[in-house]
């Protein structure tokens, strides 16, 4: 028939009489047949015409969280939306996408999240194939305080631009306060998919679909009481890192060992007070933030970021300033310099350095961001403590340039939030950070200083249920009488037999400075061979440089224990992230 009647051939009266022959010569069997067939393929056409993929690549779980928001949303609105992580989906498969959201997070200096890595190095390669059909827009969540902001979110939408898709909705790029930039992109992009997506009539999920729980986030915290903290350094170390306990009861608030607990700080009276003599503007001055009314002081101390420096700031500043030195600085090549004088400096002392004799109370308040949420790893289950949720928190403090400085969020857990008084909390899940969903598998954590936090709950969480797989720590800090964090508890685990093994670096205890990875090195063989047994291995802390080492090791090891080649230990490394063995929660 296709050589009868080529495409877009109109249909006359002689075609029209030309089909009536054909169907005509047709038995009825054949007829039944042909008619069941276009029924499926027009059934089938409006399925994928009414089919949206949310593609999500997360590093701490808000791409995750917005794009089950987002599908949410899809759905009452009738259309048959579905989630992918870039960590399970592959090029074939996104080929096969006609509508497609993307919301993807950049991490630190411009990369993208870990487990979207592989993922984004294939979108990114010729080996990507052409996406014609495709219909898509872009939600980019990024942090204003780096200099390759939303850098991954603009890579994807450039890329599927490049690649023949047709962008139904303009990309959207989020600071860390993202809830209204979010609603603002989800919204419209819902409504601009709408012209090319069909509603599925057949679902009533929008007037059967019910809120039943309580649902924390930074628009609706949590109000938690702090019951409990304490300094686990010992006299004489050089640091400071404290055991912080939060009261749930009667919240409803609920977490999973390996999710992240986020914290709404404040910042302190003496930096706010230090801004006001600088400014010199009244402390009682009424500002306006997102159409609410805060006076200047109140704003300063709990509403807006005070204390990062970026270079996005830093542009809008001069805009008011016009101040040559600082255009220099910032038009240099070598961004070195600029980064150089971000390090270690907040806002003030911007206004000393480059004072901008045109600013007011708002205009300076229209420049700045809010006070985001600091996010901790949980070190705690919720198996073993019902009631509470438990942080492990080094505090922040330094003097550079000239005055003493902290953590924002860190010395107000410290010092400033007293005992017993009301935090605004909210968890963050952490599905890339899971214990093994099979107890007896065994597990090798490697944590660091702070980095013991999750792997605290882990033993909470594997104890309460029985776990008969092996436990195996490595953990290091400076020195062993001072700084050994939980220690009672790690000899605890040992004399049950919860915890098979344990290997402590104290780098500060020897002449020669020893750290986790060389203890990995060490136990070499006996690693490799719980690896080869099925082991889970997870890393948490410092992202730049114990991470990097840690990761290093692991390679090593498993080339020279497996007697292999580099090539074949790379990819056996790759296996066990593709199997979710191999996990990190790294900052």
């Amino acid at each position: 028939m296709s050589d009868n009647f080529p495409k877009n051939t109109p249909l006359t009266p002689a075609i029209s009489e030309k089909l009536a022959s054909l169907f005509s010569e047709m038995q009825i069997d054949e007829i039944n047949w042909l008619r069941e067939h276009l029924n499926a393929l027009a059934k089938k056409t409006a399925n994928k015409a009414s089919e949206l993929m949310v593609l999500y690549g997360t590093e701490s779980g808000n791409a995750e969280s917005l794009a089950e928001q987002t599908a949410e949303k899809a759905n009452k609105l009738g259309f048959k939306a579905k989630i992918s992580n870039m960590a399970d989906i592959s090029l074939a498969t996104l080929k096969k996408v006609d509508n497609l959201l993307v919301i993807v997070s950049t991490w630190g200096e411009g990369d993208p999240p870990e487990t979207a890595i592989e993922f984004y190095e294939a979108f990114m390669s010729d080996a990507a194939p052409k996406l014609d059909p495709i219909n898509f827009s872009v939600l980019a969540l990024g942090d204003t305080s780096y200099e390759h902001f939303c850098k991954i979110g603009k890579d994807f939408d450039s890329r599927l631009e490049n690649l023949g898709g047709n962008r139904l909705f303009q990309r959207k790029d989020c600071d860390v306060d993202f809830d209204d930039e979010f609603a603002e992109w989800s919204d419209g992009a819902l409504k601009a998919f709408s012209s090319v997506l069909t509603v599925d009539t057949s679902s009533n999920t929008a007037s059967t679909q019910t809120q039943t729980a309580v649902k924390y986030s930074r628009k609706n915290p949590c109000q938690s009481d702090l019951s409990e903290r304490i300094n686990l350094n010992g006299t004489g170390s050089a640091k400071e890192t404290m055991h912080l306990e939060f009261d749930l009861s009667d919240t409803g608030l609920t977490y999973e060992a390996g999710d992240s607990l986020a914290v709404q700080p404040k910042n302190s009276d003496e930096l706010v007070n230090a801004l006001l003599e600088t400014t010199q503007f009244d402390p009682s001055t009424s500002v306006s933030i997102k159409e609410e009314t805060y006076s200047l002081a109140e704003a300063f101390k709990s509403i807006l970021d005070i204390t990062t420096l970026s270079i996005p700031f830093l542009t809008r500043y001069n805009g008011i300033a016009n101040n040559q030195a600082l255009a220099d600085l910032l038009e240099d090549e070598d961004k070195s310099n600029i980064q150089s004088y971000i390090n270690g400096r907040d806002l003030i002392d911007v206004l000393v350095d480059y004072p901008a004799k045109e600013l007011n109370p708002q205009s300076l308040v229209d420049l700045l961001r809010k006070l985001p949420p600091r996010l901790y790893s949980i070190a705690s289950s919720q198996k073993a403590h019902p009631d509470s949720v438990h942080l492990t928190v080094a505090v922040v403090r330094y003097e550079t340039h000239g005055r003493k400085r902290e953590g924002v969020c860190s010395s107000y857990l410290a010092d400033r939030l007293d005992l017993d008084a009301t935090a605004d909390v909210f968890v963050t899940p952490n599905k890339n950070f899971k214990l093994p969903k099979n107890t007896d598998a065994p597990i090798i954590m490697v944590g660091p200083g702070t980095g013991i936090a999750p792997f605290r709950a882990f033993m909470q969480e594997r104890k309460a249920l029985g776990a008969k797989g092996k436990n195996w720590l490595f953990f290091g800090d400076q020195h062993f009488i001072t700084d050994f964090l939980y220690q009672a508890e790690w000899q605890t685990y040992q004399k049950e037999g919860l915890l098979s093994k344990i290997d402590l670096a104290f780098s500060r205890d020897q002449k020669e400075k020893v750290y986790v990875q060389d203890k990995m090195l060490a136990n070499a063989r006996e690693l490799f061979s719980w690896l080869e047994s099925g082991a889970y291995f997870y890393v948490c802390g410092d992202a730049s440089r114990m991470a990097h080492d840690v990761d290093k090791a692991l390679h090593r090891i498993v080339q020279e224990q497996g007697s292999i080649s580099e090539e074949d230990a790379v990819a056996y490394v790759k296996n066990m992230k593709t199997e979710k063995r191999y996990l990190r929660d790294v900052y």
